[in-house]
């Protein structure tokens, strides 16, 4: 099996994690875009479905092993997987993780970008139909909004959150619910991006002068650079595209490597601003 993208950054090592692909409605992962034009990009299969990958990512920073996101995780039924052409039985991500060359039990910090199940899916595990902590060393962080938004089941995206996800986790202390932009480690910053949801967050990791970000949906696959191609999932497109300008601008000005949840190819980009447009140049 090849080596997992990873990149050196500074004094850090960034390397993706991708737990699956999954096939998932073009309609829905573009949204008002036309089909005309977003199949140019991703084309989709007879059922317009495209093809999309859990990307987590662990930043690796000599003191930490930190994982962004943790996909989708164990917790889906036969028929939900089937739709998605995810296999019957999932792979543990500590068995992706420790393909990937990194012993799982390292890892002391979990973030959650926001709560929707394929995204904190193996924060736990099912052990005889009780989630244990997927990583009993670790810390897991999340916005206090985004699990306060996760118990409103509104009918909007209720079918969006899964408890057993995160609320033993909260229960047992081992999740701390963020109000603001954190530090979790030297260099690695939690900052909210609203749209997609009011409390999504982006990761940013700094070291020697350079800066990973991990986009998270708020740009879900190098297609959705351009700001006014926001998903359907997408709570508030404005603000979305608001927060997509704010953010790829910045990486555009930094030179940041940037990530997407979602994009099934790509690991690492550079986001580049040209006249009025935003295009993502693969870097790795």
């Amino acid at each position: 099996m090849p080596a997992p993208p990873a990149i050196d950054l500074g004094g850090f090592r960034i390397t993706l994690v991708r737990e699956d692909i999954y096939w998932w409605d073009g309609g829905a992962m573009f949204g008002v875009v036309p089909k005309t034009l977003w199949s140019r990009q991703s084309p989709p299969d007879d059922l317009n479905r495209v093809p999309l990958g859990f990307n987590c990512y662990i930043v690796e920073t000599g003191e930490h092993t930190i994982l962004l996101d943790t996909g989708g995780g164990d917790k889906l039924d036969a028929r939900r997987r089937d739709r998605m052409k995810l296999p019957p039985t999932p792979a543990p991500l500590r068995e992706t993780i420790a393909a990937a060359g990194i012993d799982p039990e390292r890892i002391d910090i979990v973030v959650n970008s926001h709560l929707h199940w394929d995204h904190c899916g193996w924060n736990t595990i099912l052990t005889q139909g009780v989630p244990q902590p997927t990583f009993p060393r670790a810390i897991y962080y999340t916005r206090r909004g985004e699990w306060e938004h996760a118990h409103r089941r509104h009918p909007r995206d209720s079918v969006a959150y899964i408890d057993a996800n995160y609320d033993p986790l909260v229960d047992a202390g081992r999740m701390r619910l963020i109000d603001g932009d954190t530090e979790v480690a030297p260099g690695v910053w939690l900052r909210l991006a609203p749209g997609h949801t009011p409390d999504l967050m982006v990761i940013t990791a700094s070291s020697a002068g350079r800066t990973f970000c991990f986009l998270t949906d708020l740009v879900p696959t190098a297609a959705h650079v351009t700001p006014t191609w926001v998903a359907a999932f997408d709570l508030d497109p404005i603000q979305s595209i608001d927060s997509k300008l704010h953010w790829l601008a910045e990486a555009a000005r930094g030179e940041w490597i940037c990530a997407f949840a979602h994009d099934p190819g790509i690991a690492f980009a550079r986001i580049a601003h040209r006249e009025d447009k935003f295009e993502a140049a693969p870097c790795a």
